[in-house]
């Protein structure tokens, strides 16, 4: 049984802070994914829990034990890098048996667990190649079975999928997930890659610049973002946002207005929420959607959508990318071909209220959690 706890971790190189209180929980078995943009401070987190950095502050604690002041080599973790990190000299099984010689481990047990490892990861026929001799994939799953083979307490992935195309990217985080699964691993998994958290984490925890913005399963996230990054970092194409959007209710509907349009959201979820601020008058917030809540309405209810142009229609197999022109930005919709309408037309946006974000015109925190 494998958990690992950061409690307020946190980093600074010289007066940068890279990372700030970060705040975490992984279960035993659990598939976590830090998730951000580049320099956010992922890789730092995993380094620190590898212990090839120092934190700052803040405690790592590894089956309810602290481990800060613990050497690398004694933390049973396996790290897999970005670049493989690969022995170029040694061929596949001497990689593979590498940190099992550095521990004395008997030669028959090295063995044994190196050819089980490598039958696994199917790269048994390899084992007499140097990794010059492999194609990218291969490579990844010799890095993979390094880090398998010592069977340690904790897997760090940093990245490992973004040397590969796009097509070995897909089949190989399906073969690591089937791995991991099978192994009952515990794996802290890092990405800037938004489909590639979502498809593979239990759990995402999204950073910006350090900060920890939302902790929560890809589904949540999605559906519900914290704040406005993380409404904008996550889906894709990613949100359309509309800002100095005024929110009041008449009567018994509520209104989101800017000039050019009013959009009737009175069928917006989490309307209880908010109802009490909107009652009291007029309030400027940021309206968001995402692209597949977009439809194209009649032109006579002008009053009731968006009035835009299309820009640009981009076609890519089952659906539409249609980019619409509002004066001061593009919004996107998605669509089937056969609703997509032509570059030129003028149309009107219709956005289903129900799936309508309202977010905080200063703080960028979506209203829905702040009530």
């Amino acid at each position: 049984m494998t958990t690992l706890s950061l409690r307020g971790l946190s980093k600074k190189f010289g007066n940068n802070l890279v990372v700030n209180n970060v705040n975490l929980d992984v279960q035993d078995r659990e598939f976590v994914v830090l998730l951000g943009p580049s320099g956010c401070g992922k890789t730092t987190i995993l380094r620190m829990i590898a212990g090839l950095e120092k934190a700052t502050e803040g405690e790592i604690i590894l089956d309810d034990q602290v481990i800060n002041h613990v050497p690398p080599q004694k933390r049973d973790m396996a790290m897999v890098f970005q670049n493989y990190a690969l022995y170029a000299h040694l061929k596949v099984f001497d990689n593979l048996a590498f940190g099992l010689r550095m521990r004395k481990t008997p030669k028959e047990e090295i063995e044994k667990r190196v050819r089980e490892v490598a039958e696994m990861l199917h790269i048994g026929i390899h084992m007499e190649k140097k990794p010059r001799q492999l194609s990218g994939g291969e490579r990844q799953r010799v890095a993979l079975g390094r880090a398998i083979v010592r069977n340690p307490r904790l897997f760090l992935m940093d990245e490992p999928l973004s040397n590969l195309d796009a097509l070995l990217r897909v089949q190989t985080r399906v073969e690591i997930l089937q791995l991991c699964r099978r192994i009952g691993a515990t794996v802290l998994y890092v990405t800037h890659d938004q489909v590639e958290a979502m498809t593979m984490a239990q759990r995402m925890v999204l950073l910006r610049e350090g900060v920890t913005q939302q902790i929560d399963t890809a589904e949540v996230i999605y559906n519900l973002p914290a704040n406005q990054f993380v409404a904008r970092f996550v889906g894709s194409p990613p949100m359309n946002i509309l800002e100095d959007v005024f929110l009041t209710k008449e009567d018994d509907k509520l209104w989101a207005k800017a000039p050019g349009f009013s959009l009737d959201i009175s069928g917006y979820k989490h309307r209880a929420a908010i109802e009490r601020e909107a009652g009291s008058g007029i309030r400027s917030i940021h309206l968001g959607f995402r692209p597949d809540s977009v439809s194209f309405i009649s032109a006579d209810r002008r009053d009731a959508g968006i009035p835009a142009s299309i820009a640009l229609t981009e076609v890519i197999g089952r659906e539409v990318l249609v980019y619409c022109d509002i004066g001061q930005q593009l919004l996107c919709a998605v669509v089937p071909p056969p609703q997509a309408p032509k570059d030129g037309d003028n149309v009107v946006l219709g956005v289903d209220a129900s799936k309508v974000h309202l977010f905080e015109s200063e703080s960028g925190e979506n209203l829905a959690l702040l009530a």
